[in-house]
C-alpha cells in the first residue's frame, strides 16, 4: 500500500465510523490539553499569550504524533 493509499483509507475510515473519528478527536485534544497544563507548570504562567499557544498547540501536535508513531 502507498502512503498516499493509507492516507485516503485512513480519511475514509475517519468519515464512516464516528467512534473511531471520536478516539481521535479525544486524543487530540489531550494532547493540547495535557501540553498546556505542563506548560503552565513549566513557566508558572497562569494566563497564555498567543505565542504560548502557538509553542503549546506545536508541542501538542509533536507529542501526538509520537503517540502514534510508538
Amino acid at each position: 500500500m502507498t502512503t498516499e493509499e493509507a492516507v485516503k483509507h485512513l480519511c475514509y475510515v475517519l468519515r464512516n465510523d464516528e467512534e473511531y473519528f471520536e478516539a481521535w478527536k479525544s486524543n487530540i485534544a489531550m494532547a493540547y490539553k495535557d501540553n498546556e497544563l505542563w506548560y503552565k507548570e513549566k513557566t508558572g504562567k497562569k494566563y497564555l499569550s498567543k505565542m504560548d499557544k502557538h509553542i503549546i498547540a506545536n508541542n501538542a501536535a509533536k507529542y501526538f504524533l509520537d503517540l502514534l508513531l510508538k
